[in-house]
């Protein structure tokens, strides 16, 4: 099963994006976007911007939990991963977003 986009609007009203992995687990998040074409072209990013390990910064929080933002080619934050409990367990995510960002479908979930 591969992974899969899901956008979103969220409660106030701003378009987001989930990239969620074959097994339905969210592996990315966006930002929040005021227009629905900025995320969609986000994802469009993504997809693009996922097969390139430089596009990764791999980072941990105050608390020393690892994580990973995934960059544009300007340096822009496109999503940003959950709170990993290691480092390797950061890295298998990474691996995960590069296999399922370039061919993953999207669902629309505005329209629902």
């Amino acid at each position: 099963m591969s992974g899969k986009f899901e956008l979103s609007k969220s409660k106030n009203g701003k378009f987001m994006f989930n990239l969620k992995a074959g097994n339905g687990q969210v592996i990315l998040t966006s930002q929040l976007y005021d227009a629905k074409k900025d995320a969609t072209d986000g994802i469009a990013s993504c997809k693009q911007n996922a097969a390139v390990d430089e596009r990764f910064e791999r980072a941990a929080s105050t608390s020393g939990q690892p994580y990973f933002n995934l960059k544009a080619s300007n340096g822009q934050v496109i999503g940003r991963s959950e709170m990993y409990s290691s480092e390797a367990s950061r890295d298998n995510g990474i691996v995960s977003v590069k296999t399922n960002a370039p061919g993953a479908d999207i669902k629309d979930l505005t329209e629902a």
